[in-house]
């Protein structure tokens, strides 16, 4: 099994940043693409972000030039770079990792429990 736990949320106001942090432990699958998702009270679960085994990423246009998301396989670990930062970016981020399992092949998927991000005016 994978456990995720995310950590880096906090309180910041607008312009500032943040660092996420994800961190993946378990033996028994292996990590491919992750993710990372945000929601706020009333509000869908929104994709903010994905990159591949591979390190391709990509990006919700309301991110572009001020999120960055990177991973660290040898860690099983990825970050969420935030920068300028919005009121409208408040959420609970989770993070979400595809996974497949060593022993049979098939397929698998893990949620973090989510970090408070609160950008205040």
């Amino acid at each position: 099994q994978v456990q995720l736990v995310e950590s880096g949320g906090g309180l910041v106001q607008a312009g500032g940043s943040l660092r996420l942090s994800c961190a993946a432990s378990g033996i028994a699958l292996r990590i491919n693409d992750m993710e990372w998702y945000r929601q706020a009270p009333g509000k869908q679960r929104e994709l903010v972000a994905v990159i591949t085994s591979g390190g391709v990423t990509n990006y919700v246009d309301s991110v572009k030039g001020r999120f960055t998301i990177s991973r660290d396989n040898a860690k099983n670990t990825i970050y969420l770079q935030m920068n300028s930062l919005k009121p409208e970016d408040t959420a609970v981020y989770f993070c979400h990792a595809h996974l497949i399992s060593i022993k049979s092949g098939g397929t698998a998927e893990s949620w973090g429990q989510g970090t408070q991000v609160t950008v205040s005016s």
